[in-house]
Parts: C-alpha cells; sequence; structure tokens
C-alpha cells in the first residue's frame, strides 16, 4: 500500500530543534518565541507548527530530545551510576533553571521546568507527551536497578520504582519546591540516603 502523505522532513526536525533550543536557553520561556525558531531554523512557519501547534509543544519536545541524550551507565557499581544519573538530571535542570537569566539572576527560581509543568497542566495531550518521555527514559533506570537487585547488589526486596521515585522526586522537589541548590554534592547524599535500606548486610550498617 502506498504511503499517504507527504514523508516527514527529518533534517528539518533537527534543525527547528536546535534552534528551539538555542533560543530556550537564551531568553527563557517568557521570551521563547517559536516565529523566531522558525526563521533561525530555516523554515516556514507552518511548517514548525504542523509538528508543534503551541510553544508548549515545542518545548516539551526540546526536553525530550535532551532526555535522550543523557546517558544511563551501568557499570556494575550501583551506587556510582546511580550518583552520575543523578547528577546529569541536575545538570540539566540547572540548565533549564537558568535559561534566559542573566548576571546575579535569582538562581532559586525553576524556570523553565515550572513553566513546563504548567504547560502539562494547560494541555491534557502535553501531560500525556510528558508521561511518555518520562516512562520511557525510567525504564532504562528502573532496568539498572533491577540488574543490581538480581546480582545480589541490593536486597531482594529493594523496589527498583519506590527507590527511583525517591532519588528524582527528591531533586524536583528541591527544585520546584524548595528552590534550595542541586549538584553533584546533593546528588551523593541523596543517593547514599536512598541506598541506605536496601543495601545487602553488612553494606547498610
Amino acid at each position: 500500500m502506498a504511503q499517504r502523505g507527504r514523508p516527514r522532513d527529518t533534517e528539518a526536525d533537527e534543525r527547528i530543534l536546535h534552534a528551539a533550543l538555542e533560543q530556550l536557553l537564551a531568553h527563557g520561556y517568557a521570551g521563547f518565541a517559536v516565529d523566531k525558531v522558525a526563521e533561525q531554523a530555516g523554515v516556514a512557519k507552518t511548517t514548525l507548527y504542523r509538528r508543534w501547534p503551541t510553544k508548549d509543544h515545542l518545548a516539551i519536545a526540546v526536553v525530550a530530545r535532551m532526555q535522550d541524550d543523557v546517558a544511563v551507565p551501568d557499570t556494575g557499581d550501583v551506587r556510582a551510576d546511580l550518583t552520575d544519573y543523578a547528577e546529569q538530571i541536575t545538570l540539566g535542570l540547572n540548565r533549564m533553571r537558568r535559561a534566559g537569566q542573566h548576571g546575579d539572576a535569582d538562581d532559586h527560581s525553576a524556570g523553565v521546568v515550572a513553566e513546563l509543568v504548567a504547560a502539562a497542566a494547560r494541555h491534557p495531550d502535553i501531560g500525556v507527551l510528558v508521561r511518555e518521555v518520562f516512562t520511557r527514559r525510567n525504564q532504562l533506570v528502573l532496568g539498572l536497578i533491577e540488574r543490581a537487585r538480581q546480582r545480589g547488589a541490593l536486597t531482594a526486596a529493594t523496589d527498583p520504582g519506590l527507590l527511583f521515585d525517591q532519588l528524582a522526586g527528591a531533586l524536583y522537589y528541591r527544585l520546584l519546591i524548595t528552590g534550595r541548590p542541586i549538584n553533584r554534592a546533593y546528588a551523593e547524599r541523596l543517593v547514599n540516603a536512598a541506598l541506605t535500606g536496601v543495601l545487602p548486610h553488612p553494606e547498610n550498617r
């Protein structure tokens, strides 16, 4: 059967997402303009709007691409792997937190991250997209934790989903609610605390 419709231009998609990331980081969410993205990417506005009907949709696509660029290490050392991954999350969140800020701007703001959470609430379809993005990415980390459980690096009773919720949830809470710093040192303390109850004896002493 012949394929209907015009095939999607993946090269144009790449240019759009690259331009969108640059615009978002440079101007923040308030200054993020779809028209400027289209101009920088060298595509017609209609081309962009067919793919992403609002700037909320486009911003979510940018975040999805950023997520895909983050590796999930699995070296066999679950503490080091989770710490490295948590640090990568903090780097991405801080990048979005500071988007559009200049000089001595308030670093307690959640910035673009808060705007994307609001976008998911404004548009039910964006909420679905956000959950799909995180579900896909989280499966990689859940797999890492499950493999650690199976080889005995974690107790047999370890719940991979609950352990990951403790890590990721704490990072987002700290960013969105308390506004306190998130960095490598915090990631290390967070992973150490979360693993305390799931390391086999005598490591959890």
